[in-house]
């Protein structure tokens, strides 16, 4: 009887969960090339109801040991606007199985290369947060989120990179016997992707795959195994190569 009340729990659990708003925001990691000052990020609503989304965004501003902070964007000396990333618009109403664009603009300082987090955050809509719709509209959506029970809207946080104007790829390897080493001596991001430690002969004895960003000045090694491989994607901007290593 035990058994049957917490299968009776669960699903009733997933229903609540999947009632509502549902965004997803396609990949967490984006790139915003040295000859381009625009992107499109686009947010989708999979859910039962009309998403109300804000999006933040702070300065990831790296340390020499490989920490960070998040900080808010300053002002431009000369100009009203913020020197970084803005979104355009900050709000958007998505509706139910539906899609809603931002246009993320870099303004600002492009000698080096610079991190953003994009945060895209669902919110029950006040007056103060300025999204164009009624006072009635407030109330009526906030009584159906009580209606279904909804407690915690999901949002997502991604990454975006702003390569420098002059953008500059120099990747140095040293490939030995017992070890692999990628140096970026460029201005902008590496990305290893799709990292596979697989063993020689047995396709499907494999440790997870892993994502790598080596930042400029920075490195990317690991030991090699006797009987592994080691399988990846290079991508240098708009540039990839397949990259296979032998243990």
């Amino acid at each position: 009887m035990k058994h049957l009340w917490a299968w009776v729990g669960f699903y009733l659990f997933c229903g609540v969960a999947q009632a509502g708003p549902q965004i997803g925001v396609g990949v967490v990691y984006d790139y915003l090339e040295g000859d381009k000052s625009t992107y499109m990020k686009r947010v989708f609503n999979g859910g039962t109801s009309t998403a109300f989304v804000k999006v933040n965004i702070l300065e990831m501003i790296y340390n020499e040991d490989g920490t960070y902070q998040e900080v808010p964007l300053q002002n431009q000396a000369s100009a009203m606007a913020k020197d970084g990333l803005m979104a355009s618009p900050a709000r958007l109403i998505v509706p139910a199985n539906g899609m809603q664009g931002t246009r993320l603009l870099f303004m600002g300082n492009r000698d080096k290369e610079r991190y953003f987090r994009v945060r895209f955050v669902p919110v029950v809509p006040e007056a103060e947060d300025e999204f164009a719709i009624s006072a009635q509209e407030r109330e009526e959506y906030k009584k159906e989120r009580v209606a279904a029970g909804l407690k915690v809207l999901a949002g997502y946080g991604t990454v975006f990179f702003v390569r420098p104007k002059n953008t500059r790829f120099e990747t140095v390897i040293d490939d030995s016997a017992s070890h692999y080493l990628m140096r970026n001596n460029g201005n902008s991001v590496l990305v290893i992707d799709e990292f596979k430690d697989c063993a020689a002969k047995k396709e499907n004895d494999c440790r997870p795959t892993t994502k790598h960003h080596v930042m400029a000045g920075r490195t990317f090694s690991f030991d090699k195994e006797a009987g592994r491989e080691y399988r990846f994607t290079l991508i240098e901007g708009g540039q990839s190569k397949a990259v296979e290593i032998k243990g």
